[in-house]
């Protein structure tokens, strides 16, 4: 007989020790509803993405107070840099104030980061690579208004800034409050064929919700490929069907369903 697979999965490990501390003891002390398993997850591709020899920096849409932010910078290299991104203006204007005093509480000082205050309805992928110093992005997590509309102009804009190798994480999805999201993902994937599903990473509770992770699908199978050996603890066994493609699930609880 097979051995069941333990419940819960392990937690993944980013690899990068300031990184790792603050998902410890830092994470859940930052106001927020993001998954650490999902920042956990992220922050280990980041690493991946360094082994390779992909650098570069990174982006978020929608950082609020920080707590996903942090995870993701701090797993970055000497001399890259993350761009957060947000209106800052909910529940009121002092969050913007929450969210640098949140960096630099947990180590992500002031030349590590670009705080940009600004709608994301508004802004141009020139504008994108200008607050990086022109260059591509590797990363780039999406979590701003969750509108069709919103989501899909959010992607246009990410794609048109991002390095070849680079990936793409959307927040929210399959969340039972907003459940067209999934239909806007389905049509940009129809007419941006060249991207594809590469991940879905598993809820942890309703309001930390499932995130796809998308990429190129010229770089899919090396992806797959190497987070097959870095996450096969975390590997839900039959994957996820987007029609026609498949790709991988990773939780924290990979048991089948039981037959009673």
């Amino acid at each position: 007989m097979s051995e069941l697979p333990t419940f819960p999965a392990p937690m993944p490990t980013v690899g990068v020790a300031a990184a790792d501390a603050y998902l410890e003891h830092g994470y859940h002390t930052v106001p927020g509803m993001s998954s650490r398993f999902a920042a956990a997850v992220c922050g280990r591709l980041l690493r991946l993405q360094t082994e390779i020899g992909l650098g570069g920096p990174i982006a978020e849409i929608g950082t609020f107070e920080g707590r996903f932010f942090i995870a993701l910078a701090l797993a970055l290299t000497p001399g890259e840099v993350a761009l957060g991104i947000d209106l800052f203006d909910w529940p009121n204007p002092q969050v913007l104030e929450r969210f640098e005093a949140n960096c630099l509480q947990h180590g992500l000082d002031a030349e590590r980061r670009v705080t940009w205050k600004t709608d994301s309805r508004t802004m141009q992928p020139a504008d994108i690579l200008a607050k990086v110093g022109g260059k591509k992005l590797r990363f780039f997590h999406i979590d701003g208004e969750h509108s069709r509309d919103a989501l899909t102009r959010d992607l246009d804009r990410a794609v048109a800034v991002m390095a070849p190798e680079g990936i793409i994480v959307l927040d929210d999805m399959l969340h039972p409050g907003y459940p067209t999201l999934m239909v806007a993902v389905q049509q940009w994937l129809e007419r941006n064929p060249e991207w594809c599903p590469l991940a879905i990473l598993d809820r942890e509770t309703i309001v930390a919700a499932t995130k796809f992770v998308l990429c190129r699908r010229d770089f899919f199978k090396s992806y797959e490929a190497r987070m097959l050996e870095v996450f096969k603890a975390n590997v839900w066994p039959l994957g996820a069907d987007f029609e026609p493609h498949w790709c991988l699930v990773l939780g924290l609880d990979t048991r089948l369903a039981a037959i009673t």
